[in-house]
């Protein structure tokens, strides 16, 4: 199989409390919980972005564009919070980051993958956290503004990672 690069926005979705969610509500639950989600998503993707693949209750999504990739993200947990239910919250967080991951079929993987993941791990509800590259290949997004959150040491890096999150600008 050949193995491709490709720059753009690689982004992790996860669902905050959905293992404790599921053993709480049940599976019958839980799966509606993630099936409003993936809709959500798929129905909010611009022409540069895709679903790479489903991960559990996360999903790695890919974008050609990075100011499409932020703008959708923010726009996502807007949309989240609009359609949470008390019996279907959607509590998300994103991560997301610009690089040069290796494509193998309709997968990607890398180093670059790596970071994205563990930005998203440092995510509360409803945030959406950049890497400072993803920031700079946005440039300057109408309607946002990007908190920094400083140089942040994330899970099997040694140098720690400029981040930054992404809010409505109000």
């Amino acid at each position: 199989m050949q193995v491709n690069t490709e720059t753009g926005a690689i982004v992790f979705t996860d669902i905050v409390g959905f293992t404790h969610f599921t053993e709480e509500r049940g599976d019958d639950v839980a799966l509606a919980l993630l099936e409003r989600k993936e809709k959500l998503v798929r129905d909010a993707l611009p022409d540069s972005g895709r679903v790479v693949k489903e991960l559990g209750d996360g999903l790695l999504l890919w974008f050609g564009n990075a100011c499409d990739a932020v703008t959708t993200c923010v726009g996502l947990q807007v949309n989240f919070e609009r359609e949470a239910t008390d019996d279907l919250p959607l509590w998300v967080r994103m991560g997301l980051h610009w690089g040069c991951p290796r494509r193998r079929g309709d997968d990607i993987l890398g180093h670059d993958v790596n970071l994205a993941a563990r930005i998203v791990e440092l995510a509360g509800p409803g945030e959406v956290l950049c890497s400072a590259a993803a920031v700079e290949a946005a440039g300057d997004v109408p309607g946002l503004r990007f908190e920094e959150l400083g140089p942040v040491y994330v899970r099997g890096l040694e140098e720690p990672v400029p981040l930054l999150r992404a809010v409505l600008a109000l």
